[in-house]
Formats: C-alpha cells, sequence, structure tokens
C-alpha cells in the first residue's frame, strides 16, 4: 500500500524494497513476494534513472526468481520488462552491479524458449557484446553474459549466425581473461559449444580454439560440468576440422590424450561426463593420425574399461 500510495517519490519505493528484501529467506512470505513482483517493475520503471532503486528491484527480482524456479513458479517478467531491463543497462551502462544482475536474470529467464526468441528479436547480441568487451575482467558479468550467449545459440528460433559469430572472438578472450575461474571457464565452454555446434568458427579460429578448450581442462580437471562442456565443444570441432584433431594430440603442453584419461580417471564414476568423453573419442577416430597416436598410448584399454563399467550404456 505504502509503495502504491507514494509511487512517484523515489526515496519511499527504495526503503520499501529494501524492506521487502528482508523477508525473501522466510518461506511463509514467498507467495506475498511474487504478488509484489508488478510493484516493483512498475518502481523500477518510474524512477529509470535511479542506479539505487534498478540495483534494489534487480536484486530482490533475482532472489525471487531462484525459489520461483525451484517450485516452478511462473514470475510476471513480460515482454515489456524484459526491454525495459535492457533499457537500463543502456542507461546505467558504467554500473558493473547492475550489468551483473541484470545479465543475471536474463541468463535464468533465456532457459525459456519465448524469452530466447524476445531476446533475439530486441537484438540483445550487440549489446551484450560490447558490456563483455568493456568488463571483460568482471567474472560475475562475464559468466551470465556467457549463459545467455549459450541460450540464444541453442535456441529454435530463426537465429543470426553472422551475429553470433561475431561472439567468437569475445568468448574466446572471456575464456583466456578466466581459465583459471571455474565457473566463468565453463560458462565460456558451452558458449563455444554451441558457437561451434551452429557452424560460427571459421577455419583460423580451430586450432586456436582447440589449444584453449585443452587448457581450460588442463587448469580445472575437477570441475565435472567444465569437463563435459570442453568436450563437448572439442567434439563439434573435431567433427569440422581434422587441423583441430591434430592439435589435439600434438599440443605443445601435452597431448589431449592424455588429458581425456586424466578426465575419465577422474569422473569415471559420472556416467554424463563418460558420456561426453566417449563422444570426444568417436569423433577422434575418424582421422587415421589420430588412432595411430591412440593405439601408440594404449586408449583401446581406457576403452575397454568404460564398455565394462557401462555394459548397458
Amino acid at each position: 500500500e505504502i509503495m502504491q500510495a507514494f509511487w512517484h517519490i523515489e526515496l519511499v519505493q527504495v526503503k520499501a524494497i529494501q524492506h521487502l528484501a528482508s523477508f525473501v529467506r522466510e518461506k511463509s512470505a514467498f507467495p506475498y513476494l511474487l504478488m509484489v513482483t508488478e510493484l516493483i517493475t512498475f518502481a523500477m520503471k518510474t524512477h529509470v534513472n535511479s542506479l539505487k532503486l534498478q540495483v534494489a528491484g534487480c536484486s530482490l527480482l533475482l532472489e525471487i526468481l531462484n525459489p520461483a524456479l525451484e517450485q516452478d513458479v511462473m514470475m510476471a517478467l513480460d515482454e515489456n520488462m524484459i526491454s525495459f531491463l535492457l533499457d537500463t543497462v543502456r542507461k546505467h551502462s558504467e554500473s558493473e552491479e547492475l550489468l551483473s544482475l541484470v545479465y543475471t536474470l536474463l541468463m535464468i529467464l533465456s532457459a525459456s524458449e519465448v524469452v530466447a526468441e524476445i531476446l533475439w528479436d530486441f537484438g540483445v547480441i550487440p549489446d551484450l557484446l560490447s558490456v563483455l568487451r568493456n568488463f571483460l575482467h568482471n567474472e560475475n558479468i562475464c559468466l551470465p553474459c556467457c549463459g545467455v550467449l549459450w541460450s540464444l545459440a541453442v535456441s529454435e528460433t530463426n537465429i543470426d549466425r553472422a551475429l553470433l559469430a561475431s561472439a567468437v572472438p569475445v568468448v574466446f578472450e572471456v575464456l583466456q581473461e578466466h581459465i583459471q575461474s571455474g565457473a566463468v571457464a565453463e560458462s565460456a565452454c558451452s558458449a563455444l559449444w554451441a558457437l561451434s555446434l551452429q557452424g560460427c568458427l571459421n577455419e583460423n579460429e580451430y586450432e586456436p580454439t582447440t589449444a584453449l578448450l585443452l587448457d581450460a581442462l588442463r587448469m580445472n580437471p575437477g570441475r565435472p560440468v567444465l569437463v563435459k562442456n570442453a568436450c563437448l565443444a572439442l567434439g563439434s570441432l573435431l567433427r569440422l576440422s581434422e587441423t583441430a584433431a591434430l592439435r589435439l594430440i600434438m599440443d605443445s603442453k601435452g597431448s589431449g590424450i592424455n588429458l581425456i584419461k586424466d578426465a575419465y580417471c577422474l569422473h569415471f564414476d559420472d556416467p554424463e561426463a563418460v558420456e561426453n568423453i566417449c563422444m570426444l573419442i568417436n569423433e577422434m577416430v575418424q582421422y587415421d593420425d589420430v588412432v595411430l597416436d591412440m593405439l601408440s598410448q594404449k586408449m583401446e584399454e581406457l576403452l575397454f574399461e568404460i564398455k565394462c563399467r557401462f555394459p548397458s550404456s
């Protein structure tokens, strides 16, 4: 009632949103918080110039969104609100905190095919790539931006491959910059996988991208999600290029075959990780030179062990 009565007073709206945020952890308050999402978004639209209110509003929406998804509850974040979120990050383009919050919201929402299509319609990619270039150092921005790119690349809508191709060098830079930050590296690897699936990499990008993905595996061997994403991305590259396959076995920092063996040893009890490793191996065996190297390193022993461990798969 206070938010409605004093909708025009910025300070009142900020204080009200901050007060609502104090109830987020209380399960009994959740249904009521869902009811006020429209008031929150209205306050944000009314006071779009207030960075403090935008940050408070986005933060609260994010706090409400996570439990809403866990309970399969839909939030009232429609096409107009998504358009507004994109407008507000353009207006406050220097606020790293707001950029992180908005793109995290968009990453979560873009898992929906409907939202992914809306983001395509609104032309989000040039804005997103500009944000990545400007804030390459910020993990909290790079992670959700790569997540949004993944959703857009795998969506079933009519995608613009040329526009996606312009994202490849930027995501490459993100992975280079944050290769030792597991969560960001996972997100960047998934984006590269999706971009390679869509045929967005050119021939000159196959070899350096293969080398970078091998580095990601080398530096984050214990992260199962990264292993899965990197193997999928490598498999996609090998499907396209023998150059990528040869780089995998002749990488200057060590053979990719040893990395694959190490990944299996660490994640042999994760069926999805093993499946993705096998998918990569399946792409490797289409090249004679790679097969010879696999035989010299007794790769058949690993395959036999996998077959015995997963006889029904």
